[in-house]
């Protein structure tokens, strides 16, 4: 029987430890090559683009997400989990929710594995769907005692302060600027659609870890090479991903290319994290292909309450 899920589903069954325990096991896969992740495909339309990223979990199961780029407001993603002994469709998962909780488990999984041990406090830039699941995952993974958040609507990083109020409980102030927002904090998150810097590098104190979710390649970038620059250690979630953006990846061109690290063989041992507590650390996410699916898949185990 096939399972159809909606993002209320999603929701309601895929909490922020699971996320990110899962994001782990993706990580790790990927890197031992159980997972084979092969960067995204895009069929050029009319007026848009169709995106595909596809996974397979050797022997347990394979999948593909779906998204486009046409623009429209109440466009869904879809992403299709197959058992891979049998080809029989195991669940469908129509909506944003999986693929935003996807993307934030992957970042506290940066967090946990490159941030201060000690690591409280977060500044936030952005205020949308994405910088939500950051703060998320993170709280899933130190026990933060403050959160700052700037974005460019008062409205909005008001609103999202008061999120994480109520749903969880920590402390959290909006900012007017961005400098206020990352100025001494042990986490920063940039989350935003700015395709020019938001972040100034000089604003960030030593031993800060950074998670970048947004536009991160040549001339279109919600960071500068100021922030690289500044990196002691500079990881992402997928190098093949990151090389074969169009145009190119900052992080992925000289002279940051020989010092991008592979998270998934961080998380391994095979190549050193963080080293010292004064190390700037930056995580430029891409996305690993195939994770939604590793996710769905996830839900699907865990969850015998999902229908």
């Amino acid at each position: 029987m096939t399972l159809l899920l909606s993002d209320a589903d999603v929701s309601a069954a895929l909490d922020a430890a699971t996320t990110v325990d899962a994001m782990r096991a993706a990580l790790l896969a990927a890197y031992e090559g159980r997972l084979v992740a092969p960067p995204r495909a895009s069929a050029p339309l009319r007026g848009g683009r169709m995106v595909l990223t596809a996974g397979h979990l050797t022997g347990e199961w394979y999948g593909f997400r779906s998204y486009d780029t046409f623009g429209h407001p109440e466009a869904e993603q879809l992403v299709v989990l197959h058992d891979a002994r049998t080809g029989a469709v195991r669940a469908i998962a129509v909506g944003e929710e999986l693929g935003s909780r996807r993307t934030g488990g992957l970042g506290g999984v940066a967090v946990d594995a490159m941030a201060r041990p000690d690591a409280a406090t977060l500044g936030v830039i952005g205020s949308g769907r994405q910088a939500w699941t950051q703060v998320w995952a993170t709280a899933a993974v130190r026990p933060l005692r403050e959160v700052t958040v700037h974005s460019r609507s008062a409205a909005r990083r008001e609103t999202f302060a008061a999120r994480v109020r109520d749903e969880l409980g920590i402390p959290a102030r909006a900012v007017d600027e961005p400098a206020a927002a990352v100025a001494g904090r042990d986490v920063v998150v940039l989350a935003t659609t700015s395709p020019t810097p938001v972040l100034d590098a000089a604003d960030l104190a030593p031993g800060t870890h950074v998670n970048t979710v947004g536009f991160k390649q040549r001339d279109r970038a919600e960071f500068g090479p100021d922030l690289l620059a500044a990196a002691d250690v500079l990881v992402t979630d997928s190098p093949a991903q990151a090389c074969a953006y169009t145009p190119p990846m900052l992080a992925a061109e000289p002279p940051y290319a020989d010092r991008l690290r592979d998270l998934g063989a961080v998380l391994a041992g095979a190549v050193p994290g963080r080293t010292s507590p004064e190390q700037i650390s930056v995580f430029c996410s891409v996305g690993l292909a195939g994770t939604e699916v590793f996710l769905l898949d996830r839900l699907v185990r865990v969850s015998a309450t999902v229908v």
